[in-house]
């Protein structure tokens, strides 16, 4: 039965509250030691990006709903309805809720996109409640947090992150070190639509078909990560910030080069790469950029120190007939702040 003009109009002016989380993509820039050459496997390097977000809304509703306004949101609605339900197993809350999906980071690219659903919706459901749960807690119950934890923490703080790789108990990794990412600097961040990266049980069996890195080449990425990535970060000295970058993702490309067809999972991200670092060495134009694959892939980043040199560098590679058409080009920066929560009112939505 329809309710009546007046009845709806009733319902629209009524107010609800609602609670709204919104949380920045990530690139992982790679493993400290995938193969635990020293007993503790894993341990990831991570940068928060801006320009890349999760959004969710959590409002009280008569009946449970998840919904999605983007096709990125409509192809994650059974993962974020299942993420509500683990909660409520969980905490022992029950009441009915309706998730609406805003934005939701393409999945299997590189950005984190399960994770930061996760602690999206996580966050949102422990504020609704008023539940005193750190982000850790909440990943943990949604089973995520497996091999890198730098999506979790950078959830909490933005900015360049490092982790120690996975507790024993199963906890996601300890967070051992944040920098501010410098504000001059930028980011290319190049997609592919087309290709999506490893993921699931293709991606836990390419892991166990992989040869271990070589010890030789765990410390060779520990050496760069703690002599030039942080303290280069962290003073803004990019060149060696650069150059540690290149030097780990050369050894981690070279050594998932079998599990994903080569450095890179896309031949046309690929195909740029390659073309954006011979530019690169030109010493007129200054420091060689920092490039290489978020994850998987496709996605794939040049780092730059000013967003002039990086505005340049995509209009040489246009210009030169590199892009592929099935590329897409943006220029972020790097994001220093958490996730943000907005715990409000706002008019119930009458579909």
């Amino acid at each position: 039965m329809t309710p009546p003009d007046s009845a709806l109009a009733s319902r629209r002016n009524l107010s609800v509250r609602t609670v709204r989380v919104g949380a920045a993509g990530r690139l992982h820039l790679g493993f400290l030691d995938p193969a635990g050459s020293l007993g503790r496997a894993f341990g990831s390097v991570g940068l928060v990006i801006d320009g890349f977000t999760t959004e969710v809304e959590l409002a009280q509703a008569p009946s449970d709903r998840v919904t999605g306004d983007t096709p990125h949101a409509h192809a994650e609605l059974d993962r974020a309805a299942a993420f509500l339900q683990l909660l409520r197993q969980r905490s022992g809350r029950h009441a009915p809720l309706c998730l609406r999906l805003l934005q939701v980071l393409p999945p299997h690219a590189g950005f984190g996109s399960g994770t930061q659903l996760a602690c999206a919706v996580g966050r949102a459901f422990a504020q609704w409640h008023g539940l005193d749960l750190d982000t850790a807690t909440l990943a943990h119950w949604l089973g995520r947090g497996a091999r890198s934890g730098v999506g979790i923490a950078g959830f909490d703080a933005g900015g360049l992150l490092v982790d120690g790789g996975p507790r024993a108990d199963g906890l996601p990794a300890p967070l051992l070190s944040r920098v501010a990412f410098p504000e001059a600097w930028r980011i290319v961040v190049v997609q592919d639509p087309s290709h999506q990266g490893l993921s699931g049980s293709a991606e836990k069996k390419a892991l166990a078909a992989l040869a271990p890195l070589p010890q030789s080449s765990a410390a060779d990425i520990c050496h760069q990560v703690l002599m030039r990535i942080l303290p280069g970060a962290a003073s803004a000295e990019f060149a060696p910030f650069a150059a540690g970058i290149q030097r780990m993702q050369q050894l981690l490309g070279e050594h998932f080069a079998p599990a994903q067809g080569g450095a890179f999972t896309s031949p046309a991200v690929g195909r740029l790469m390659q073309w954006i670092a011979d530019a690169g060495r030109d010493p007129k134009a200054g420091p060689p950029p920092a490039i290489g694959q978020s994850s998987w892939g496709p996605t794939a980043f040049a780092i730059l120190p000013s967003e002039a040199r990086a505005e340049a560098l995509v209009e040489a590679a246009q210009a030169a007939g590199q892009v592929d058409a099935r590329l897409q080009l943006r220029i972020v920066s790097g994001r220093n702040r958490s996730a943000t929560v907005r715990d409000g009112t706002g008019q119930p939505r009458i579909d």
